[in-house]
């Protein structure tokens, strides 16, 4: 009897503790403890959380104030979409078609499809920092877009600035734009656009009514939004600089003179940089390719067309300090990360988080070889999709492999001018000739745009980006004679 007793008294506590936890009412909350809750959501989560901790009950949305009322300048990152990439189709219908775009979390593989009527009217020139940068087909006007909350941001129009400087409208298809913190206030941003073929750095912060020139004739390679500034390599004195862009260093900016010089290291110009953030830190990646010495041992064994075996890379982690300048400390290992690598845009993940990726491992991209991993650990690359080409750079030799893989897709994110044009990079980094529909639906784009600066240059039905290469080139030697 007494085991009885003992047993039913041991049963009673957990029904009566499952009773109580039944009965709290979560919605009451006390205000401080609800603020404790999304302070840490915003400080080690994602603005996505903060949303659907919002839209829990009427009494947590009550007591946790709105993105728009929290950030409505869009300067606090926090409330900024973290880890986020924008994903494509494949089926080359740009956003701007569609007035959605779709995103992935690249840290919770959480896919989250966003609409933005905003799309239709504009094109898509950046993702930075999260946000979405978008030009105005009709004005040339420019738009920073939170794509969870639609807290948008202004800025003037491009075509006064076109008009009077640039005067060549087809690098207008082809511009990068990055969301920093304004020189001016830390409580506003700033956008900076890259200007391709003419060589020009833009700049306007929020409430500005005209677009400053930071440089011209500077031929930038690849570009980083660190802290809040923007850093780029290009070459020097026959070597390759890490400059800073943006804000600058030199008032008022010497435009046609080198920019401030954050850091210059001794790498040669053979090899080729780029900037990558990874683990809050700034790396620099030297990619070269190393000479195979031919013996009589070793002729055998010799591929040329694989060269891209040879290539070789060497990092750097870059320590900023306040003077402007940096320190080079050599990387040999990235543990769990996996980089990928493009002159338009570059990426850190985590393989823990995507499982399919290799950690400690490149992902990249060379002439006619779209996707390649270099493994750190072996020092081997090694060509991924090779059965998934759809074409052999003349005609067409298979439909499109579905589904993509998230190589695919994190490859082409960092290839902005292909995936805002909707299409896979691994199927078309090349476009042949003989693919006339595409082109002609590529090209028809550029009439979307119905601002046209009174004393620029204008283009005419552009096909290939060989053909706005020759055509800026052809204008640029017309001004400077």
């Amino acid at each position: 009897m007494e085991s009885k007793r003992k047993s039913g008294a041991s049963l009673a506590a957990p029904l009566a503790g499952r009773r109580m936890q039944a009965s709290v009412d979560w919605a009451s909350l006390p205000i401080d403890m609800v603020r404790l809750v999304t302070d840490r959501l915003l400080h080690s989560g994602d603005i996505v959380d903060y949303v659907a901790f919002r839209a829990v009950c009427s009494a947590w949305r009550a007591s946790a104030p709105t993105p728009r009322e929290r950030d409505p300048a869009l300067s606090d990152p926090r409330l900024r979409p973290r880890d986020w990439i924008a994903l494509c189709g494949g089926d080359s219908v740009p956003p701007d078609d569609t007035g959605e775009i779709e995103l992935f979390h690249t840290r919770t593989a959480r896919r989250v499809c966003v609409r933005a009527p905003d799309l239709r009217d504009h094109r898509i020139v950046g993702f930075s920092q999260g946000l979405l940068v978008l030009v105005r087909k009709a004005t040339a006007e420019v738009r920073v877009l939170h794509p969870f909350t639609c807290v948008a941001v202004d800025f003037p129009s491009l075509a006064p600035v076109y008009s009077e400087a640039i005067k060549y409208t087809g690098s207008f298809l082809e511009m990068n734009a990055a969301v920093c913190s304004a020189a001016s206030s830390s409580s506003s941003i700033a956008v900076v656009l890259c200007v391709p073929y003419m060589h020009y750095v833009l700049a306007a912060e929020a409430g500005s009514d005209h677009w400053d020139i930071l440089h011209r004739k500077l031929d930038v390679s690849n570009t980083l939004v660190f802290q809040g500034r923007l850093y780029g390599t290009t070459i020097m004195a026959s070597r390759w600089e890490i400059v800073q862009l943006y804000p600058t260093t030199r008032s008022p900016p010497t435009l046609d003179l080198p920019v401030a010089v954050a850091w210059a290291p001794s790498i040669p110009v053979p090899h080729h940089i780029v900037l990558v953030e990874s683990r809050g830190q700034m790396l620099l990646v030297a990619l070269a390719q190393h000479h195979f010495a031919l013996t009589v041992e070793n002729i055998s064994a010799y591929r040329p067309t694989e060269w891209w075996k040879d290539i070789r890379f060497t990092m750097y982690e870059v320590n900023l300090n306040n003077n402007g300048d940096a320190k080079l400390s050599p990387v040999s290992c990235l543990l769990d990360r996996a980089l990928f690598l493009s002159d338009y845009g570059c990426l850190s993940v985590s393989a823990i988080d995507l499982p399919s990726l290799a950690g400690n491992s490149i992902y990249f991209s060379v002439g006619r070889y779209p996707v390649l991993m270099h493994s750190l650990t072996t020092g081997l690359s090694e060509e991924l999709a090779v059965e998934c080409q759809i074409h052999d750079g003349d005609v067409r030799i298979r439909p499109s492999v579905r589904p993509f893989t998230i190589i695919d897709h994190l490859l082409t994110f960092c290839h902005p001018n292909e995936w805002t044009k909707g299409l896979m990079f691994h199927e078309y980094h090349e476009i042949p000739t003989s693919f006339k529909e595409l082109l002609e639906k590529i090209s028809a784009k550029w009439w979307e745009y119905k601002f046209r600066p009174s004393k620029a240059v204008h283009m005419g039905r552009p096909e290939t980006k060989r053909q706005l290469e020759d055509a800026a080139t052809s204008h640029v030697e017309s001004t400077e004679q």
